[in-house]
């Protein structure tokens, strides 16, 4: 079939025909047929990810000699190498049948035809044959019409099916192997008639741009595509490798700094962190679909009662989805072009201490505060810019086997503490956890930031070393990454894996919460029971006083060093709070000189130490033993400087 559609006419519309190549079809008598590559939109492409959509290619051509009417159309065979690997979606129909289609003068783009019925204004019809023998395919044979160039009533010959008066099949569907997808049996019909042209549109083509990710001294790795013709007849190109996209790294992450609690104070919905990812260009995080007003949301879920219409040749959509198409490879289960879901960003923390429980904000918010202040975005739909993303129940789980999907959102079951951000806790199973966000709304025209908190709930039992004192941290990334699927798989075209995907966060993890034990250090320097000195020894257990501590009750370990024969550790037993521990060195280490070190399991702990002769009758002297910092404690500090901001009080106070 033809698209009857002037050279200059389709510039001025679609743009799409800037480059110029040579290409030669030898027909009957010998005549040329010459051929324009272009790429009418060459995108950046996520070096994070395992699918990206590379711009379409189109092939536009000229003249050639006529054939005869009746005459089978003569095919060829054409490849698209990349210098990745192809990974557009693969069906089970054939052996790698794939989503990555050839169009044959733009049907269905609403450009006005020459012949009606035909061209732009044919339909979509797919060849139900896309194999690899030599007499598959969909023949077709020439006939001849009139039609209208310019006002005036030329001849046209149109390619129809064999043994049919209607458009031929016009969607062909792509072999992939590796780097490489073919399309074969493809018929070629000199458009011959000045004025008249005929389009051959690559689309759905997905490339592994993570091979591709070191960058360039432009700063982006280009994917270049490389254009072979084969098969009983020749088509030459002379200038067969144009640019399909740009590589770069799509995002960008961060945290605020780690938030420190304390192991004995209770904690429910604490904020603790909050989560920022950052596209690097405008459209880096895509909807599923493109959103339309009024009809569809961004996850491309049916709220108007028809299917998404993402299937106008040449459009672009900045989504994570192409060109769509159902009922290819003979099944209407089986749709080219359509992914699984939008761009999804994921929190996968590690090292969570035992008996925390975390929760996330199921939105994003607008900003890195933890209270009040930390609101969310109102949620929008239809095709608003605003930056939304809801809170999904699993990073590979699919928001409709078709273009009318079911979205799988987790709604809010409580807001945080002290605030109004709805939030939903995530399952830590054996220290680990993971969030994962899709993006339901975006602007492409603007690199966004998607905030959000995270906030954590635990019950203080410090007698059980509960929770243990530890730091949790956070990968983040685009999500589904490994484990959800090998990189190797990961890496090439499959019929069962989703689609995106992405790799895991190659950066180092990020401290988000440190659990830090309730116990103070005190060291008492001097003390002795020798030559007539006796050395009384005092803890007080501080706990209670007027600013809101919660009270704390525990012993204190009396390690006592004086070279190699030290006296063995003591015990002070259960100093409740608010009370004072008193023991003489006489009493607990007869004969001793040298220095204690008391570790008291409870905040606040201060201490006093008196020595003087008996009676204190000839000298005496007191200190204040030396609070020090607990090695045990993740930021190297006392555990009695502790703020107790992680308590709830705002205090900071070292008694």
């Amino acid at each position: 079939m033809v698209d009857f559609r002037r050279w200059f006419t389709a510039m001025a519309v679609l743009a799409l025909f800037a480059g110029v190549a040579a290409a030669q079809f030898p027909n009957g008598s010998g005549g040329v047929l010459t051929c324009a590559t272009n790429v009418s939109v060459t995108p950046s492409l996520r070096a994070e990810g395992y699918t990206e959509e590379t711009g379409d290619i189109t092939l536009t051509c000229t003249g050639g000699v006529a054939a005869s009417a009746g005459s089978a159309i003569p095919t060829v065979n054409i490849t698209i190498f990349l210098n990745t690997a192809v990974t557009s979606r693969l069906f089970s129909t054939g052996p790698n049948v794939s989503e990555a289609l050839l169009l044959i003068d733009e049907p269905g783009s609403g450009l006005p035809p020459i012949v009606a019925g035909f061209g732009p204004a044919a339909g979509q019809n797919i060849c139900s044959s896309p194999t690899t023998g030599a007499s598959t395919g969909c023949p077709q044979v020439v006939t001849n019409l009139t039609g209208t160039v310019g006002g005036a009533t030329v001849p046209v010959a149109v390619a129809t099916d064999v043994g049919s008066v209607t458009t031929g099949r016009n969607v062909f569907q792509g072999i992939v192997s590796g780097n490489s997808v073919t399309w074969f049996g493809i018929p070629v019909l000199p458009p011959v008639t000045t004025g008249i042209s005929r389009v051959y549109r690559f689309t759905n083509i997905r490339a592994n741009a993570t091979t591709l990710s070191g960058g360039s001294a432009a700063g982006a790795t280009p994917v270049i595509a490389s254009i072979s013709i084969s098969g009983s007849t020749s088509l030459l190109i002379t200038n067969p490798t144009p640019t399909v996209g740009f590589v770069q790294p799509g995002l960008s992450t961060a945290s605020t700094s780690a938030t420190a609690f304390t192991q004995c104070n209770s904690q429910t919905k604490q904020f603790a962190a909050t989560l920022t990812f950052s596209e690097n260009f405008g459209t880096a995080f895509k909807t599923r679909v493109a959103p339309s007003a009024g009809t569809y949301s961004g996850q491309g879920t049916n709220t108007g009662g028809t299917g998404v219409q993402q299937n106008i040749p040449g459009q672009i959509y900045n989504s994570e989805s192409n060109f769509i198409l159902p009922g290819v490879s003979g099944s209407a289960s089986n749709v080219a072009g359509l992914a699984d879901f939008g761009t999804r960003l994921k929190a996968t923390f590690n090292n969570v201490p035992t008996g925390t429980r975390i929760f996330v904000s199921v939105n994003n918010v607008l900003n890195g505060a933890s209270g009040p202040s930390a609101t969310q975005p109102t949620p929008v739909g239809g095709n608003s810019v605003s930056s939304y993303a809801q809170l999904v129940a699993s990073e590979t789980g699919n928001d409709g086997a078709s273009n009318v999907g079911f979205f799988p959102s987790v709604a809010a079951t409580d807001n945080a503490t002290a605030g109004i951000v709805g939030v939903a806790e995530i399952p830590v199973v054996n220290g680990s956890a993971v969030a994962v966000w899709e993006v339901i709304n975006t602007n492409p025209a603007a690199q966004e930031n998607f905030k959000f908190g995270v906030y954590t709930t635990y019950v203080s039992n410090v007698a059980q070393n509960s929770p243990p004192a530890g730091t949790a941290t956070v990968n983040m990334s685009f999500a589904p990454t490994p484990p959800a699927f090998t990189a190797s798989s990961g890496a090439a075209a499959s019929s069962s894996l989703p689609i995106p995907r992405f790799i895991a966060d190659p950066n180092a993890a990020k401290n988000i919460f440190t659990v830090n034990i309730c116990r103070t250090i005190l060291l008492y320097p001097f003390v002795t029971e020798q030559a007539g000195f006796d050395t009384g020894l005092a803890i007080a257990n501080t706990s209670t006083d007027p600013f809101g501590t919660g009270p704390q009750a525990g012993a204190c370990s009396l390690n006592w060093y004086s070279g190699t024969n030290s006296p063995a550790p003591t015990n002070s037993g259960v100093i409740a709070s608010g009370t004072v521990y008193t023991t003489l060195a006489s009493v607990t280490v007869p004969g001793f000189q040298g220095y204690m070190i008391a570790v008291c399991n409870f905040q606040y702990a201060h201490g006093f130490a008196f020595i003087s002769d008996l009676g204190a009758r000839n000298l005496a002297m007191g200190y204040l033993a030396l609070v020090v910092p607990d090695p045990s404690n993740n930021n190297g500090r006392a555990a009695s400087d502790i703020s107790k901001s992680a308590g709830g009080s705002g205090e900071n106070l070292a008694h």
